[in-house]
């Protein structure tokens, strides 16, 4: 859902307001970032791969790959599944994972931190491995149309870690790679944000253990929701 820019002529005091902040957009996963849905996601993955007769990976396996595109994601998470059958293989996964979909949350608070951020001027874009039509479909669900300003998704750009994702929304708003924060849960995003130049902050509560986005020097790893609001309006 790549949403009008917003109109670059902001009132004097707004610009000022804006030049004061560290970033101007802020790109957030999805996924394990905003929505609650790992251990959904991963249990998806391992009947999908069960159904086709693969070797179902552990939690740990297939936890790691969220974040990818679908079919890179379980070509990964299912090395020994012939690749013929990949169509079948993301089939059941979509099967699984729409019969669980409703499951899915929000994390507690994300709807305030969000909120605050726009009352701040932020932009607000999302940045997911999800396909378009999964995450327009959960963006109707938890009824956040207008809360982000544009998106991108890894079927219509590239998978993560590629960077081209970030490169559109910068080019989108115009906004040099400094005054954009990628925030997620995976290796994988922070991973993005530093092959777009772009610095990062890490969740510790998504898919990934905290101790490997060391490597990818975040500004801050988050422990929770009200860790990540408090950062990034002390710090965003």
């Amino acid at each position: 859902m790549s949403l009008p820019k917003p109109d670059a002529t902001r009132p004097q005091a707004d610009q000022s307001r804006a030049r004061s902040r560290q970033f101007d957009l802020l790109a957030f996963d999805w996924d394990g970032t905003l929505f609650d849905s790992t251990a959904i996601i991963t249990r998806s993955i391992q009947l999908a791969v069960r159904d086709v007769g693969g070797t179902v990976p552990t939690d740990k396996a297939a936890a790691y790959v969220i974040g990818m595109a679908l079919n890179q994601a379980l070509a990964h998470a299912a090395p020994d599944v012939p690749p013929e059958k990949y169509p079948e293989l993301g089939a059941r996964y979509r099967y699984h994972y729409t019969a669980r979909q409703n499951d899915l949350s929000l994390f507690a608070g994300v709807t305030d931190m969000l909120a605050a951020l726009k009352a701040r001027n932020h932009w607000l874009a999302v940045a997911t491995g999800k396909s378009r039509q999964g995450l327009n479909s959960v963006l109707g669900s938890v009824e956040l149309q207008g809360v982000f300003d544009s998106s991108r998704t890894a079927d219509e750009t590239a998978g993560k870690p590629h960077p081209l994702m970030l490169q559109e929304l910068m080019a989108e708003f115009d906004v040099r790679p400094e005054r954009v924060l990628m925030i997620g849960d995976t290796t994988h995003d922070l991973q993005m944000a530093l092959n777009a130049g772009c610095p990062s902050v890490g969740v510790s509560y998504g898919a990934h253990e905290p101790g490997a986005f060391h490597a990818l020097s975040p500004r801050f790893v988050a422990h929770s929701v009200r860790d990540l609001h408090d950062w990034l309006i002390h710090h965003g």
